[in-house]
């Protein structure tokens, strides 16, 4: 006898896996590969601080210009240009960029999609007393705030 020749039809993902697999989508592409939260962690360990082309992925995810988000992580702009020619940022700037990665990735799992995300980071938000997210988020405090916030949202919403 011959085994069966039928193909079976594809089932479709559990939402367990789906929600897996959306914590787990990287955050952002550098040199056209994908880059995850726990990625950029171990790139900061392991050369002292992030490519300067983790900035600029996270620049173009959160949709804003070179000046925004270089405003926002409290650095100038000549301290941009530096790094842009060293192709290194230092490992406090490195943690900047990966706290405000942490967010964006954290805001997508709970909003569904990078727009949405994007969005809800930039609009003024009532339980951060009217502030802006990506505003509020420049200290390490403030970035704690949000991420609880989230939190918060994603158990509300559970």
């Amino acid at each position: 006898m011959k085994p069966s020749s039928k193909v079976k039809p594809k089932a479709k993902p559990s939402a367990a896996r789906s929600v897996a697999a959306k914590k787990s989508k990287p955050i952002a592409k550098s040199k056209g590969k994908p880059v995850s939260v726990k990625q950029a962690k171990k790139s900061v360990g392991a050369a002292g601080g992030l490519a300067f082309g983790e900035f600029e992925a996270l620049r173009r995810q959160l949709d804003l210009s070179l000046e925004e988000l270089s405003a926002r992580l409290g650095l100038s702009r000549a301290t941009i240009e530096r790094r842009k020619a060293s192709g290194r940022l230092t490992t406090e700037e490195s943690g900047k960029v990966v706290s405000f990665a942490r967010l964006l990735g954290h805001a997508v799992h709970l909003f569904g999609g990078l727009v949405e995300a994007r969005e809800w980071l930039k609009a003024p938000q009532r339980n951060l007393h009217g502030a802006v997210p990506l505003e509020y988020a420049q200290t390490e405090y403030g970035a704690r705030e949000v991420e609880k916030l989230l939190t918060q949202l994603d158990h509300e919403r559970s």
